[in-house]
């Protein structure tokens, strides 16, 4: 099974760019660095054979052994997850980088779900959704699916229906997209580098 990762390497002006205000865009790429590093964290804790880095962006030290590193295509987030799953061929389980609080034990639930079906889909609260899985690769999954809205996860599970692959849903999660969201994610797992990020700028953020 291939597990992939999304993500935008955390560059500031680049990435968490809803949470400036209150924080700075370096501050949000220190806090989008430490989402990734739970979250690649998180997809350790699993037996996948393969981890894939679907990436926009340069990989830096951040990164642990054992990856593969694969350039992000296309011209939209759409185009983007239906290349990364025709790239990383056969099945895959793909999460994303705004989810810091996801378990192992979680990534692992969806994975051996997709052994079972045809498709996975994770929804996330804000209405987007922070996990899909697919048997096979087909980009009339995403073909004119509109990212980034109220309505994504609605939709993007409707397209699943309409093309008639039978999935499975998991439980959702809250994406960290707004300062509230990141005071919520941390809350929920307080161990992790995220959460420890947060604590370490809040108050000049809170001050800003």
């Amino acid at each position: 099974m291939n597990l992939l990762v999304i993500a935008k390497a955390p560059v500031a002006g680049r990435v968490k760019t809803r949470l400036c205000p209150p924080c700075t865009p370096a501050q949000a790429a220190w806090l989008a660095r430490a989402a990734l590093e739970d979250t690649l964290a998180a997809c350790a804790d699993t037996d996948a054979a393969r981890r894939v880095l679907v990436l926009d962006g340069r990989p830096g030290d951040w990164l642990p052994d054992g990856w593969e590193v694969i350039p992000q295509r296309g011209a939209g987030l759409a185009e983007r997850l239906a290349n990364a799953f025709a790239d990383a061929g056969g099945p895959a389980f793909l999460v994303g980088m705004d989810t810091p609080q996801v378990t192992g034990r979680e990534l692992r639930a969806g994975m051996q779900a997709l052994e079972h079906t045809d498709a996975v889909f994770g929804p996330a609260e804000d209405g987007g959704y922070w996990s899909i899985g697919l048997r096979a690769a087909d980009p009339a999954v995403f073909a004119r699916v509109p990212m980034s809205r109220v309505y994504t996860g609605a939709i993007q599970r409707a397209r699943l229906a309409a093309l008639g692959l039978r999935t499975i849903d998991l439980a959702p999660l809250r994406d960290v997209d707004d300062i509230a969201a990141a005071r919520a994610v941390a809350a929920a797992a307080p161990a992790g580098r995220f959460a420890a990020a947060l604590a370490a700028i809040e108050p000049e953020a809170a001050a800003a």
